[in-house]
This record gives C-alpha cells, structure tokens and sequence, in this order.
C-alpha cells in the first residue's frame, strides 16, 4: 500500500495511523456557527480531519430538479433549489472553518460537488480534495481534479468493480479509495468489507479505507467500520452531527460527538491489537511460561552414562525449566551426563 501526504506532514497509508475523518457534510444546518462550534466536537472526540460539501447549485443540478417542490419534513424551503441553497455555506465561510480546524490541529477540506466548487478548493488550499459517490462516474470531474496535483480520495458507491476500474485510470496516483454502501443508513450486511482485499490487491496505487483502499460507513454504530480497521483500511469516514434528532436526512445516519469519541477510541485499541504480522514469543508471556510452560522430564530415574530413548522422556510443567521439547530429537542418542531423579528436568547440564 501506498503513502499518501496530506499537508505538510500528514501521512496516510501503510504502516501509518488510521485517518479519521469526521463528515460534517451539511449538518451544520446552513449555520456558520453551527459549523465552528462542530468542528470543535470533532477535535474533542479525537478526529483527524474535519469535512464538508461544497457546491455551485446552478452546476450540479439541472433547473428542473433545483424548480421542483420539495415537501419533506427536513426541507429548509420550498423547492429542492431553495432547501439546497438554504444550507450551503457561502465562501468565506470555508477560510473560517479551515483556520478553527487548524487551531486545532484538524485537517479541513470538502466534497468537491461540482467543477465550480473543485476550482473554489484548490483556491482554498486543501490537503486532499474529495469526490463523492455520487461523481465516481463523472470522469470530467475526476480528469480536471487528478490535474491539480492535490491529493483525491475517491468514494466507490453505486459502482462496480468496472466502474470503479475507470475511475481509477482517470485518478491522480497515489489516491484514496474507499469502500461506500451508499445507503443511509446502510446496514452491516451490505458492507462487503472483502471488496477492501480486492481493492488492496486491484488498485495498487490506492491507500484503502471504508467510505488508503477506504470504508464510508453509514452503518448505524461502527461495528463495520472496526472491520474495515482490521482488513487494513487507513481512512475512516464517518457523518457527524450534534444531535441525531436535528432537522435533516443525515442526522439520524451520523455519529454524535460520544459516539464519535468511542469510536476513535476503539480504532486506536483496534490498531494497537492488530501488531506486527511478525509472530513472537512476547516478554509479557513469560510470566505464564515460567508458571505453565513445559520442559522435558525424566520418565524414570536415569544412571549417568545411559543414552537418551523416547522411553526415557515425558513432557510436564516442572521447576526449573528443562530441555524444550520441541528439540527432543536433538537429545535422543546422547549420554546422560549424571544421575536424574525420575520426574527431574532434563537440563542442559544433564546431557554430554
């Protein structure tokens, strides 16, 4: 896997930490404030990076969809155009929230929506520029974006294998790509934490994570998004809102500030448990050695000068530690060095 740098000295990648992104999205509720008093929450629950989206209504939806009535009980206006610019953030907004991230120590950026809205990040100086399952087969999007010579990270919903080979092509390399049931919520069923291998071992160029290759776990909890931690995702997107009940269809779906908490938590205990693919005897083992561990004994009293058969031989826990009895072969055939007591270790000073 890959190693990807987001500002000056964030790495994401192998053998680094997981990055936890904290998907603010629109659950800002349209508020500025809302928005900086989030990002906030998101440090205290122990993120690494803070999102948002960011659109140009008039280029991402047609003016039939933006004229269209939209009667729901999480519209912010009349039509879908006026609930849509009701919640997007002006510009100047965004330099406010990439500063409070930074006085954080959080890293800031966007879903770029829209070609408009990616020219209006790479202005603003992100460390990576999102594109969202909904633009996975807009090919322009992703061609001009992989051109900026910024970082992209790449969700894969409502796509296939073929789709996602495509947009791979059109990338920027190294890139983040993550895994995305795009369902909200999605349940754990539909998470199909094994396209994270195949993405591993498809997309070489790609640091993998769940929603570097990556998981956006909409999943209610995050039981999912630990098993894409333990299948080696290095990015973790999550929504985040301030309170599940708030006006808005990605409330209910996204993680409060507790949950978020936990759940940073448990991922930095998730990669602590995952180790070294190296498998050791571990000095924290001894203790239960030295109580539990066994050696090999006399079956009988042994005369100095016998030569060792398997007839001579047992393996029991006994005090001091003897002869390893994965090494029994070495000592069949060799001369009993002085008397052993039946039930006595066989020690290195017992055998010629």
């Amino acid at each position: 896997m890959p190693v990807l740098r987001f500002g000056e000295s964030r790495l994401v990648g192998d053998c680094q930490p997981v990055l936890v992104i904290a998907e603010i999205g629109q659950n800002h509720q349209g508020d500025v404030e809302i928005a900086l008093r989030m990002i906030e929450e998101a440090a205290q629950a122990g993120v690494d990076c803070v999102k948002f989206q960011k659109s140009s209504l008039q280029h991402k939806y047609a003016a039939s969809v933006l004229s269209r009535r939209y009667d729901s009980p999480n519209s912010f206006g009349d039509t879908y155009g006026e609930h849509k610019a009701f919640l997007e953030l002006p510009k100047n907004a965004f330099h406010l929230l990439k500063d409070k991230a930074a006085s954080h120590g959080l890293l800031m950026s966007a879903s770029a929506m829209d070609e408009v809205a990616l020219d209006f990040l790479v202005e603003l100086g992100v460390p990576f520029i999102k594109i969202g399952s909904g633009d996975s087969n807009n090919l322009r999007l992703i061609h001009k974006a992989a051109k900026t010579n910024i970082p992209l990270i790449i969700s894969t919903g409502m796509s296939d294998l073929s789709a996602v080979e495509r947009l791979y092509e059109a990338s920027s390399k190294p890139l983040g790509l993550l895994q995305c049931t795009s369902a909200y919520p999605s349940s754990p069923a539909d998470a199909n934490l094994r396209v994270l291998s195949t993405y591993a071992e498809k997309f070489q160029d790609a640091v993998i994570g769940f929603d570097v290759p990556g998981y956006s776990g909409h999943e209610k909890g995050f039981v999912s998004t630990l098993g894409a931690v333990a299948r080696e995702a290095k990015i973790i997107e999550r929504h985040f809102t301030l309170d599940k009940q708030l006006k808005g269809s990605d409330h209910q779906c996204s993680l409060n500030p507790q949950e978020m908490a936990e759940m940073v938590k448990q991922i930095r205990q998730l990669e602590l448990a995952l180790g070294s693919a190296h498998k050791t005897f571990l000095d924290c083992e001894r203790p239960c050695f030295a109580k539990l561990g066994k050696s090999l004994v006399a079956s009988r009293d042994i005369c100095q000068g016998e030569v060792f058969t398997i007839e001579h031989l047992r393996v029991k826990v006994v005090e001091p530690h003897g002869w390893c009895p994965l090494k029994e072969h070495q000592l069949l055939g060799r001369i009993a060095s002085k008397f052993i007591s039946k039930d006595g270790p066989i020690t290195e000073d017992c055998v010629q």
